[in-house]
């Protein structure tokens, strides 16, 4: 019980400061997750992440969804699940209440255009830690090049991008190692 605690509070914390939705919350992962918890490595959650971008629903939720499911199993992922949605459910309430009577004030229009330029910066810090990681030899740097590309001339569902690396990785995986 203790455990299953342990992972509702902590996905509940990142569910609370996670501003600007799953991308934003890679490096709360990265460090609460991998770093502190040890319940999965930097290539799970990158794993996880990713299948968490192609599948439907919520980046943050699924990738709470797997990472619980793997700690402490079925039960383990609802109660993730569970607690990364529960502080949103509750401050979501709280604002749709507020907000409309209050989002024609200036300093409520400045605060939320200072907190989109901070979930900015929090994306690019994530790209580029994940970028390093992901992007180590000449095949994957051809997979990452086309797939930017792809997403900035190409108007397509990105599950499409990943299908298409997937299926990239694994020919010039096999072109390589038949090369020598």
């Amino acid at each position: 019980m203790k455990e299953l605690w342990e992972l509702f509070w902590t996905f509940a914390k990142m569910g609370a400061m996670t501003f600007g939705g799953g991308m934003a919350m890679l490096p709360i992962l990265q460090r609460e997750v991998v770093d502190s918890k040890h319940w999965a490595t930097e290539e799970e959650l990158m794993d996880y992440y990713a299948i968490g971008q192609c599948t439907p629903g919520i980046i943050a939720v699924n990738t709470a969804t797997f990472i619980g499911q793997k700690y402490r199993g079925w039960l383990g992922g609802i109660v993730a699940t569970l607690g990364v949605v529960f502080p949103s459910l509750v401050i979501i309430s709280i604002l749709a209440g507020l907000i409309t009577n209050f989002s024609h004030l200036a300093w409520v229009k400045n605060a939320f255009a200072g907190i989109q330029v901070c979930v900015c910066v929090l994306i690019f810090n994530a790209v580029v830690k994940l970028l390093k990681k992901s992007v180590v030899d000449r095949r994957t740097a051809a997979i990452f090049l086309l797939v930017l590309a792809g997403g900035v001339f190409l108007s397509i569902s990105p599950v499409w991008f990943v299908i298409t690396a997937a299926l990239a990785g694994i020919v010039l995986k096999n072109l390589e190692v038949r090369g020598k």
